[in-house]
C-alpha cells in the first residue's frame, strides 16, 4: 500500500507530502489540486507499463562507486492511455525555485521510499529522467540478487484501476476487447470495458467479508454487482450479453414490478446514473487485497442517498484489502466514510481525509482526523459547510 505520495514541482504543486491510506478522500474547491494526486499516480504507472521507469539493477561495484540507478534515456511518459498531460510546460509549477527546474514524484510503501526526478523540457512529452532514489537492496552487508522484484514499487505491478470523472454514457454496444478486459482485467479509464469485464467475470465468486452484499441473489460478482446497485435502484436486474459475430457486448437493465420481472431496458431508457456509476461498483466488487483504484468523483449523477451507499461500498473494498483514493465533492460521500468507521467497516486509522485549498498557483491542505464515532476533529472554512452558510443567510 502507498502510505505518502511526494510531489515537487509538479503541476499545483511547489513541494507537498501528502499521506495516503486504505481510504483516502480528496475534497476541496475546483481546481485546488485533487485530480492532480490522482494524476501523479497513474502517471507513475503509465510511465512504468510502457517500460519508461523500468529499472536496470545495479551491480555490487556500481553502488559501491556511487551510482543510484540504471536508467538511461527514460522518463515520465506525460501522454498515453491513463493520462493527457501535455507537455513539460503544462506540468511544472509555476513557482519553481531551482536555476534548472526538476520534477520529482515519489512513493513511500512501509519500510520503503521511492523517488523519482526528471529534467524539465518544455515542449516534450517524455521527460528525461534524471535520477531515481530507491531502496538499498543490500541485506545483511551482502547484496541481493539482481532482479527486478528488487527495485519496483509494489504498485506498479499490482491490479489497478483508474475512473475518470468522464466516464462513458450509456450507449447500445460496448467493446468487447479481449485484451484490456479479460487480460489485463482492466475497466478503462471511462469504464468503456465494464460490460465485457462484467461478462466474462459473471461467474467469479465475491470472497466473504464487508463487500459481500447480503441481500444478493447469490456471492457471484454478476449477482453482487446487482444487489449493491439495488441499493441505488431498487429491484434492478443486470445482463451482460455478447452480441454474436461481432466485437460488441450488450448491457441491459431489467426490473422486478409486481407483476415480476418486467421486460429488458437498454440503458438509454433508464436512469443515467445506473449506467454511470456501474464501473464504480464492478471496480470494488472485483478489486483484490492489495489492488489501487483511483475514483474522480464517483457521486456523479447519483441521489444523495446513493452517494453515501458508493461511500459504504468503497470502504467495504478498502478492508478487505484494496487502496481506495476517491476524490470527491460530496458531502455524502464524506460522511459515508464517517458511518463506515462508526458502524466498524473501517477502522480510523483506515481513513483519511483531505482538504485542498488554492489561490490558483500554489495549494496548500488540511488533513482532519476522525474518531471511532465517525467525528472530525476539525472544519477547515469551506469544507462542506456550504449548507450551515446558506442556512445561515435563510434564517438571518
Amino acid at each position: 500500500m502507498i502510505d505518502r505520495l511526494t510531489l515537487h514541482n509538479y503541476k499545483a504543486f511547489q513541494h507537498a507530502e501528502i499521506p495516503l491510506g486504505p481510504l483516502t478522500l480528496l475534497t476541496g474547491l475546483n481546481s485546488s489540486g485533487k485530480s492532480s494526486v490522482l494524476q501523479s499516480l497513474a502517471l507513475l504507472r503509465q510511465s512504468y507499463e510502457s517500460g519508461d521507469l523500468a529499472f536496470a539493477p545495479l551491480l555490487p561495484e556500481a553502488r559501491r562507486a556511487g551510482l543510484r540507478t540504471g536508467v538511461v534515456n527514460q522518463g515520465f511518459l506525460l501522454n498515453g492511455e491513463l493520462v493527457g498531460l501535455g507537455t513539460g510546460e503544462d506540468v511544472l509549477h509555476e513557482d519553481f525555485t531551482e536555476a534548472e527546474p526538476r520534477i520529482g514524484l515519489a512513493v513511500d510503501e512501509g519500510p520503503y521510499h521511492y523517488g523519482w526526478t526528471a529534467a524539465y523540457e518544455p515542449e516534450q512529452n517524455l521527460l528525461p529522467l534524471l535520477d531515481a532514489d530507491l531502496p538499498d537492496t543490500s541485506e545483511g552487508g551482502r547484496e541481493r540478487p539482481a532482479g527486478p522484484g528488487a527495485v519496483t514499487p509494489a504498485f506498479f505491478t499490482a491490479p489497478f484501476q483508474y475512473l475518470h470523472a468522464d466516464r462513458v454514457p450509456p450507449a447500445e454496444f460496448y467493446p468487447r476487447d479481449h485484451q484490456v478486459a479479460i487480460g489485463r482485467g482492466f475497466l478503462g479509464v471511462r469504464g468503456e470495458h465494464t460490460v465485457n469485464f462484467l461478462r466474462h467475470h459473471a461467474d467469479d465468486t465475491v470472497p466473504a467479508g464487508p463487500l459481500r452484499h447480503p441481500k444478493a441473489a447469490s456471492d457471484l460478482l454478476l449477482a453482487q454487482t446487482a444487489a449493491w446497485m439495488g441499493d441505488l435502484c431498487p429491484g434492478v436486474d443486470i445482463r451482460a450479453e455478447a452480441i454474436k459475430g461481432t466485437d460488441a457486448v450488450i448491457l441491459s437493465y431489467g426490473f422486478q414490478g409486481t407483476l415480476g420481472e418486467t421486460r429488458r431496458r437498454r440503458p438509454g431508457n433508464v436512469g443515467f446514473g445506473l449506467t454511470y456509476v456501474l464501473p464504480v461498483v464492478v471496480a470494488c466488487l472485483s478489486a483484490r487485497p492489495g489492488t489501487l483504484i483511483l475514483l474522480e468523483n464517483p457521486e456523479a449523477h447519483l441521489h444523495p442517498q446513493g452517494q453515501t451507499r458508493m461511500a459504504t461500498l468503497a470502504a467495504s473494498a478498502a478492508a478487505q484489502g484494496a487502496q481506495v483514493i476517491m476524490e470527491t465533492h460530496s458531502d455524502h460521500v464524506v460522511n459515508g466514510v464517517r458511518l463506515a468507521v462508526k458502524q466498524g467497516r473501517i477502522t480510523p486509522g483506515q481513513a483519511v481525509f483531505h482538504y485542498f485549498r488554492g489561490d490558483g498557483t500554489g495549494v496548500d491542505f488540511a488533513s482532519p482526523r476522525i474518531d471511532a464515532d465517525g467525528m472530525l476533529d476539525e472544519w477547515p472554512p469551506g469544507f462542506f459547510d456550504e449548507l450551515e452558510n446558506t442556512l445561515d443567510q435563510l434564517i438571518g
